[in-house]
């Protein structure tokens, strides 16, 4: 054919990726062997990508009706929601870890916790907001699910280990698939954006996904058996066309979520309320924790800061440190 096309990876599967291009046309594409050439230490490709396309005339291995392609050419992301994976093979140019790409050029990031069953982890909600706060996406958002299921105690609970979040800016959903709660208001935002709605197992995701859009839950967990028959999969996350615009990148339930490229005296950056102190410390390489003269922990003492996200910012150095001593 000759041609570029200018498309949007939908889905990434052992190697191979699913391109929508402008016309709605969805083409099964490899990479150029000259980008598989070096060894990267990141994605070279990730749901979420713009890429340029060659389709191919010969569908070679193709199952009837698949059209194929080739990725030329990967643009530049605007944001990029990663996480640390161990290398395998020849990936990772050398590095034990390398950056796996949760999706790219997502605009917003909802974070979803359940209200209770299970009970929310704010020390995984913090991680996901430095997450967040580093991928460069352009909004955050913490969706806390399950209301119906909060208690009176519950409820008392939620509020006092949310509001820290709250004075920080962060927006705050309320949601409840079984009554419907705070879903016009989720679905509003999700239109004509590119999204992601992330969070760990167990949390209803799935479940609030299917009153936003019929089917959506099941759409976003299905995998099609006409990318090709027999391919091993290595990722559940796609990218899904929303019936009132836009896409949703919905991705497993993570148990884990290790920081990429994050320096250990880098971390007070990724923490808003933590971030315009740094300055006002005695000491430049200030770590926050034992120096005089820390403003850090001025203010902590003065109840400025929240004793749960310090915490979080501690616990979270150490790992940092442990994991670059190695």
């Amino acid at each position: 054919m000759g041609q570029f096309l200018k498309g949007l990876v939908v889905r990434e599967q052992s190697g191979f990726f699913r391109v929508e291009v402008e016309d709605g046309q969805h083409y099964v594409c490899r990479l150029r062997g000259r980008l598989l050439e070096e060894a990267q230490p990141s994605d070279i490709a990730a749901i979420g990508d713009r890429v340029h396309i060659t389709p191919l005339e010969v569908q070679e291995n193709a199952p009837e009706g698949t059209i194929t392609g080739v990725i030329e050419e990967v643009e530049e992301r605007s944001s990029a929601l990663s996480r640390a994976a161990r290398t395998e093979g020849n990936r990772g140019a050398g590095q034990s870890e390398r950056e796996q790409v949760i999706v790219a050029n997502a605009e917003q990031a909802f974070f979803v916790f359940a209200a209770a069953q299970p009970t929310p982890s704010l020390r995984m909600l913090d991680r996901f907001i430095v997450a967040g706060e580093k991928s460069g996406i352009e909004t955050l958002y913490i969706v806390i699910n399950k209301i119906d299921l909060m208690t009176a105690e519950d409820q008392t609970r939620v509020t006092a280990e949310f509001a820290p979040y709250k004075k920080l800016d962060y927006r705050l959903l309320f949601t409840s698939a079984l009554t419907g709660q705070g879903v016009d208001e989720l679905r509003a935002l999700l239109q004509n954006r590119l999204s992601v709605l992330t969070g760990p197992s167990g949390v209803g995701k799935t479940s609030l996904l299917n009153v936003v859009q019929p089917g959506l839950g099941r759409a976003v967990k299905s995998v099609s058996a006409s990318n090709f028959e027999g391919i091993h999969t290595t990722r559940d996350s796609e990218l899904v066309k929303l019936e009132g615009g836009g896409y949703l990148a919905d991705t497993p339930g993570l148990r884990t979520l290790a920081m990429w490229d994050i320096e250990p005296e880098e971390l007070d950056a990724y923490f808003v309320e933590i971030a315009p102190l740094v300055e006002k410390c005695r000491f430049n390489d200030c770590t926050h924790i034992h120096e005089p003269g820390c403003a850090v922990r001025a203010a902590l003492a003065k109840g400025d800061i929240s004793k749960q996200r310090y915490e979080s910012y501690l616990k979270l150095r150490e790992e940092l440190e442990a994991a670059y001593a190695l």
